[in-house]
């Protein structure tokens, strides 16, 4: 298993990073959370987990070995596969996954585009043993989860990450609203291509 690449980051695209490791770029894919904290030319270090399918080999990147481990566990759910896994720490980080199993908030999980009332109900059953007190909430307090980032502040993080202005990212946040605000349950990877598309018309 690949657990880690590590060298200058070569691209950067809305879902995948491109690692240079000893001469090679090594495709990542990633969530924009992550993606925001990459920047062209400089030196990155993800966490990784390869992903073998019979016809595909896809590696997937992480902040750090936690979120790895974690995108790792929730695939041991019926019916997570690693996109939905990905998509679910796109939305929360590991504790607020952990808080919100611990605590059986379904309103948490139906958050994450694709999980629905009844796959959050079937997930906090399955997970429940599996993913482990939250790592960072105070010992003898109950953990409560954390609210997921709007789609605004995920979207804008992700362009900053993509290397555009601060101006730029709230042009194109405000160029695709309509669209977010026309869904109940706004996909951010869809609303990154579209801002993308914006910012590459305005250029």
């Amino acid at each position: 298993m690949i657990a880690f690449v590590s060298g200058p980051v070569a691209a950067l695209a809305p879902d995948t990073a491109v690692i240079e490791v000893g001469g090679i770029g090594m495709s990542v894919q990633c969530a924009p959370g992550t993606l925001a904290a990459l920047r062209l030319g400089e030196p990155a270090r993800l966490a990784t987990s390869l992903v073998v399918r019979e016809d595909s080999l896809t590696l997937y990147g992480f902040a750090d070995d936690d979120e790895r481990q974690v995108f790792e566990l929730l695939q041991t759910a019926s019916g997570v596969g690693p996109r939905l896994a990905q998509a679910m720490l796109a939305v929360h980080t590991p504790d607020a996954l952990r808080a919100a199993v611990a605590t059986g908030d379904e309103k948490a999980l139906t958050a994450v585009p694709g999980i629905g009332k009844k796959g959050a109900q079937r997930l906090l059953l399955e997970l429940k043993d599996r993913l482990g007190a939250p790592v960072g909430s105070p010992a003898g307090r109950p953990a409560v989860a954390a609210g997921p980032a709007s789609w605004r502040e995920q979207l804008h993080t992700a362009l900053i990450g993509l290397g555009y202005q601060p101006r730029e990212a709230e042009e194109a946040v405000a160029a695709v609203a309509p669209q977010a605000e026309a869904s109940a349950e706004p996909h951010v990877g869809a609303l990154l291509r579209a801002a993308l598309q914006t910012l590459n018309r305005t250029r």
